[in-house]
């Protein structure tokens, strides 16, 4: 593979998929899997299983074909960015965040005003002041009393027009930051209603990018760009009017110029805005590179991949200086260019001006103000083009920030659906059918019952569809075939939020959130009272534990409990599914990061977890699902085997393969 294709497969794997098209064949690193040949949610640097990988993201598994990554997200932007395509609806959409704060837009403008009025003003008050008190029409001496006195106005003129901008300023950082705190909430918002698949497909890094990278782009170009743009138009208005009034051939020479810099911005702003979006894609990228990189920093190190990393890092590095360089170049040549330009017009105006003042009994004072006012309908002009960078930059980051707040959320509830109360366990899976793809079908004709109180066990290979049937369950993806019912009722009828809260999970990678052991506990149910949140950890054998902690249940836990052992983290987990009191528990290889003497201390603990309820268990470990009422053997989607151990075994099919050691699971 080349270094194009390359740095194409990572950037297409780290940045957000609809921000760059597929790398058209097997990714760099092998065919299969996810996109450059890894497994998509299991990461570069996954566990090995499917299920849940690096960060916790779902890996339903791993099973999803290498173009699912794409599925479902709109292509809205090709490799590199590119303009947006609604560019005025992304900033009607925009605007719409300051509604809320129209007065302190209004008062904001009015200052605008103010301090255009009183530059004007205090610009043309120049003439009158050199033409009568310095250099006086009629020939005789200058009057330095009259000239202090004048002076003294104008100066009050502008201070008037000071305090209107800074005022101005204050309001529109008020502003802004109130805009941008709406922003941040919608979507953070909108990210809590959107279903697994879309964190399957999507990489945390680029997410947190649009979280942090691009919404503060949009604080820059909300608390200072708008502000130019009104204020430079007022005062190209303005200027425009005086220049007319004082002398209107001096005018037509200076508007000569005025369409040659708006063709030469143009040019230089069409440049910049596609760069500036592939500066913010290719910044994405390097951000969900760098995140999975430090996630999976130990296996980087036991698998010696740490030169491999560096490369890859330096392709992304290197495309995104690139791209900097490019859209800072664009976005920074304006300034200069405009100056030029405005040089130009300026050194035009002084000579033909000076002609006038000869030949045409043009006065000083009014070459004096109109010289002043060339500059000053140049200025505003090279200030909005200097700003243009800023625009096209925030718009690329609003363009990404709303195609992630575009994106459809899950599916609401049926309006017939409805919330169970007392849920008994009773679940059944009938013909159950489906696919992460329609196109490709994981799961085959599925039909298992659980009666309450019963412990159901998956067994197979990695691949072959048991942690599907647990997220079919929660409903984090709906099926394209037969029903799921609990105590008789479609989960499709009931309530997701209902649904979920009566059915615990236990995973094999834990999450545990900045705050103290009892709060993380207490996740599980948040009315949970301390001694229930005891009691669970007491059911989960974490009691004596959390006991030996500094500040016991008041411990504070960071990091995503990085001051625990991976044994104690999953205890927690543990105690959470206990203190949650829900009818249906979810065990997803719930003991495989605790060690053989961990899992036997805790044995009872699970036990007392999965009294009275009904369980589904994931085990590679064959021994703790003995007990279990049913067995379900799987492979590729389908059911082959089911029964209990000791009807297994007699069987000598593929459980007693796997049992015995004869085959093992791969």
């Amino acid at each position: 593979m080349n270094r194009e294709e390359k740095l194409k497969s990572l950037k297409y794997r780290y940045g957000r998929k609809n921000d760059f098209p597929g790398p058209g064949g097997s990714g760099f690193g092998g065919p299969g899997g996810g996109p450059g040949g890894h497994p998509p949610g299991a990461g570069r640097f996954g566990a090995g299983r499917p299920g849940f990988g690096k960060t916790g993201k779902s890996d339903p598994g791993g099973t999803k074909s290498p173009d699912s990554a794409a599925k479902g997200l709109d292509q809205k932007k090709r490799f590199g960015g590119g303009r947006p395509e609604n560019s005025m609806g992304t900033v009607v959409r925009l605007l719409g965040y300051l509604r809320e704060d129209t007065p302190k837009l209004v008062l904001a403008f009015v200052c605008i005003i103010l301090n255009t009025l009183g530059t004007l003003a205090g610009s043309y008050m120049l003439r009158p002041v050199i033409n009568t008190y310095i250099v006086p029409v009629d020939g005789s001496r200058g009057d330095p009393a009259g000239l202090l006195g004048a002076l003294g106005v104008m100066a009050f003129v502008f201070l008037v027009g000071v305090g209107a901008n800074y005022l101005q300023a204050r309001i529109m950082l008020d502003v802004a930051q109130s805009a941008l705190r709406k922003i941040r909430t919608d979507l953070f918002g909108k990210m809590q209603s959107f279903p697994v698949r879309f964190y399957d497909t999507n990489s945390n890094g680029d997410l947190m990018s649009r979280f942090t990278n691009d919404v503060d782009t949009l604080g820059m170009m909300l608390s200072n760009t708008l502000v130019q743009l009104f204020a430079g138009i007022l005062s190209v208005v303005g200027t425009l009017i005086l220049m007319i009034y004082t002398n209107i051939w001096l005018t037509l020479i200076t508007l000569f110029m005025v369409p040659v810099m708006m063709r030469a911005g143009g040019v230089v702003a069409k440049q910049s805005h596609r760069h500036f979006s592939a500066q913010q894609a290719s910044l994405g990228a390097v951000n969900g590179y760098i995140e999975e990189i430090i996630t999976g920093q130990k296996v980087v190190k036991v698998f010696c991949h740490e030169k491999v990393a560096m490369e890859e890092f330096d392709l992304l590095n290197e495309d995104l200086r690139d791209n900097q360089i490019r859209a800072q170049f664009f976005g920074g040549i304006m300034g200069p260019v405009m100056g030029n330009l405005s040089q130009i017009n300026y050194s035009l105006t002084a000579c033909i001006g000076g002609l006038l003042c000869v030949f045409r009994n043009f006065d000083v004072g009014g070459l004096t103000v109109f010289l002043n006012f060339s500059r000053q309908f140049s200025r505003p002009i090279n200030e909005i083009s200097m700003q243009i960078g800023n625009v096209f930059s925030a718009l690329a980051g609003a363009e990404r920030v709303f195609s992630v707040m575009d994106e459809a959320p899950e599916p609401e509830d049926d309006k017939n659906a409805v919330a169970l109360s007392q849920v008994k366990g009773h679940v059944v899976l009938d013909h159950v059918t489906f696919g992460y793809n329609p196109d490709k079908v994981i799961l085959k004709d599925i039909s298992l019952y659980a009666k309450p109180g019963q412990k159901i066990a998956f067994v197979g290979s990695t691949g072959a569809g048991k942690t599907t049937i647990t997220n079919l369950l929660n409903r984090f993806y709906d099926i394209q075939g037969g029903s799921i019912t609990i105590d008789g009722v479609d989960i499709s009828q009931i309530r997701r939020d209902n649904l979920r809260q009566n059915i615990a999970m236990v995973l094999q990678d834990t999450h545990l959130f900045t705050g103290t052991v009892m709060e993380n506990i207490r996740y599980g149910r948040l009315d949970a009272t301390d001694e229930e949140v005891i009691q669970a950890a007491k059911t989960a054998s974490a009691h004596s534990f959390i006991n030996r902690l500094p500040k016991g249940y008041q411990t504070m836990l960071e990091g995503d409990g990085a001051n625990l052992s991976q044994g104690q983290r999953q205890l927690l987990n543990i105690a959470r599914a206990a203190v949650s009191k829900a009818p249906i528990l979810i065990l997803d290889e719930a003991t495989s990061s605790v060690d053989t003497r961990t899992e036997r201390h805790i044995e009872h603990g699970m036990d007392r977890l999965m009294a009275d309820r009904t369980t589904f268990v994931i085990a590679h470990r064959l021994s703790t699902v003995r007990n279990a009422n049913a067995i379900l053997v799987l492979e590729q989607g389908e059911v082959i085997e089911r029964g209990d151990h000791e009807e297994l075994l007699a069987q000598k099919g593929r459980y007693y393969e796997l049992y015995t050691g004869v085959t093992e699971l791969s």
